[in-house]
């Protein structure tokens, strides 16, 4: 194995946080059809002695059908649909187990992979569609200490094929009526497990799947599509050049870099500076509104001065272009951080609103069976190890900010020479 490449933040005491970028490799999946373009497909089945035509064939009964049962693929010679089906089509993830929130509302379901890795996808009903939390690696790379994803470390990449295989489940059982009525699944959000942009040409490749029309993918609409990131500033800038308008969703979490180089370990590399300005680029690039994530927790970023300056950051850079999602904390197995208190929560909001900065609260689903967002894989690895590995992160941090707790004395100065900066409201 490979020794793991890590990125170690400049801190005062205690352990040390590592991002990691290498998984553990475990082989390589099996083939499947939607690894590949359509393009490419054609060209597999010419080599392997097939009709190119069967590849769209497939590929209809897949994407708009959600079907891979041969049985079912009537137009195809009856003699070649077992074997066109176990060639093309191989189970790359198996369902474990479901389990159900939100009166009936939010199921998750637990995935095994063909090595035994593990990974969780959350379908969310609401009331004229639903949503699917995708997960694109088995595990976590980034470290983020109230994240129990990130604390279960990196297992693997996941394939193009394995992302798009939990949407096609999902599709099928919405439509089957799972929720007791037959629901389309139109939006999809990579806030599941792992860092999307940590594996970008599985996930840039599973988004082209998703948005380009039948045969070569299902005819999502990309505007349904949001892709999170902790702030892998490059790639960012990769996403932008794509010609794929879907949502950006920066899990920014901190305004200043005193506080977001404990809470998020990538600032160590990547600074919230160059990270704004990378989400201030994508917007202009594809005319899609930014969402910056928020997880408030008590006592450590939800004070009203840090509002304030994030609102400052955000406004220096142009009006209108992002949308601030608070969001309560969904405390991990072993945590000692908690949500903000009501009071609090409502003083932030306030704050950004006033400012003039679009803030929604965002919805929490799934939090009573781990399913909410920083909580997927407590189902997934040892508790235990989980919980500890928790409670010394944040225990950790927690001993190293309570300089940064406190507004700084020269906070106006700040605000002021951000405003000034207005560099914005040019289109780069």
């Amino acid at each position: 194995m490979k020794k793991t490449k890590q990125v170690m933040p400049r801190v005062e005491q205690g352990p040390r946080p590592s991002l990691s970028f290498t998984e553990q490799r475990h082989g390589k999946p099996p083939r499947h059809l939607v690894d590949l373009s359509r393009s490419e497909r054609r060209a597999m089945f010419a080599n392997e002695g097939y009709s190119q035509f069967r590849a769209d064939q497939i590929s209809r009964h897949y994407f708009e059908h959600n079907c891979i049962d041969p049985d079912q693929m009537t137009d195809l010679p009856q003699t070649q649909r077992t074997e066109l089906a176990k060639t093309f089509l191989p189970q790359l993830i198996t369902k474990v187990r479901d389990q159900i929130a939100d009166g009936g509302t939010t199921i998750k379901t637990l995935w095994k992979l063909f090595d035994g890795a593990v990974v969780e996808s959350v379908l969310m009903k609401y009331p004229d569609r639903a949503t699917l939390c995708i997960s694109s690696q088995a595990g976590c790379g980034m470290a983020c200490p109230f994240c129990a994803t990130g604390q279960a470390g990196l297992t693997r990449n996941l394939t193009t094929a394995e992302i798009l295989e939990q949407l096609r489940y999902a599709r099928k059982a919405a439509a089957e009526g799972v929720f007791g009525e037959s629901v389309r699944v139109t939006n999809v959000v990579f806030m599941g497990m792992g860092e999307p942009l940590a594996n970008y040409s599985a996930v840039r490749d599973a988004l082209h799947r998703m948005v380009d029309p039948v045969p070569a993918g299902f005819g999502m609409s990309a505007r349904n599509i949001t892709v999170s990131t902790v702030g892998m500033v490059p790639v960012i800038k990769k996403l932008a050049n794509e010609g794929l308008p879907v949502t950006l969703a920066v899990s920014l979490h901190a305004p200043d870099d005193g506080l977001r180089d404990d809470l998020i370990p990538i600032n160590s590399r990547y600074k919230v500076g160059e990270l704004l300005d990378s989400a201030r680029h994508y917007f202009v690039r594809t005319g899609r509104r930014v969402s910056i994530e928020y997880a408030l927790i008590k006592d450590m970023n939800d004070h009203q001065w840090r509002a304030e300056l994030l609102a400052a950051e955000l406004n220096s850079r142009g009006r209108g272009w992002a949308h601030v999602n608070p969001i309560p904390l969904n405390p991990t197995p072993g945590s000692i951080w908690t949500a903000s208190t009501a009071a609090d929560t409502r003083t932030f909001v306030q704050t950004l609103t006033k400012a003039g900065i679009s803030t929604t609260i965002r919805d929490t689903r799934g939090s009573d069976i781990d399913g909410a967002c920083g909580q997927l894989a407590a189902e997934v690895v040892d508790r235990e190890h989980v919980s500890r590995r928790a409670a010394q992160a944040q225990a950790a941090v927690d001993a190293r900010i309570d300089a940064h707790r406190s507004e700084p004395q020269d906070f106006d100065s700040t605000l002021a020479a951000i405003a000034a900066t207005k560099n914005g409201e040019s289109d780069d």
